[in-house]
């Protein structure tokens, strides 16, 4: 390795090693800045996006979705995520498994699986996302 790479190298992870950590805080609901998406019917609160002391990084938001709509196609990606459903109805697609669920339920999606889901009620459904980005 070339000094100059090494050099680079060192700066990186210095760097990396300068971010700080998410504090322990609170998020109330009522602070939380709304985003819309989806031509106005739906809308998004981030909640928190940062590495916790040991370097993990997580992310939360919540989501509004309007009935029948789904937030975006089915995809995949390499990190996990978990959905929270506080309200309403959501059809979840994990593989090919199909399942629907009401506001208390958890859908686990592990990392290079392709997943999805629609809000199948006649309400909004209203959901958190948590990403595990290790």
């Amino acid at each position: 390795m070339k000094r100059r790479h090494l050099a680079l190298l060192f700066a990186a992870l210095q760097a990396r090693a300068q971010s700080p950590a998410l504090p322990s805080k609170t998020y109330k609901y009522e602070e939380l800045p709304v985003r819309p998406s989806g031509n106005g019917q739906n809308k998004s609160r981030p909640v928190l996006d940062g590495k916790t002391h040991t370097g993990f990084r997580v992310e939360m938001h919540e989501t509004e979705l309007g009935a029948g709509l789904a937030p975006h196609p089915p995809h995949k990606h390499v990190h996990e995520e978990m959905v929270i459903v506080n309200e309403g109805t959501l059809e979840v697609t994990i593989g090919t498994a199909v399942s629907t669920l009401g506001a208390g339920s958890v859908a686990y999606i592990e990392s290079n699986i392709e997943h999805g889901w629609r809000n199948t009620g006649k309400t909004r459904a209203r959901y958190y996302v948590l990403t595990l980005r290790g």
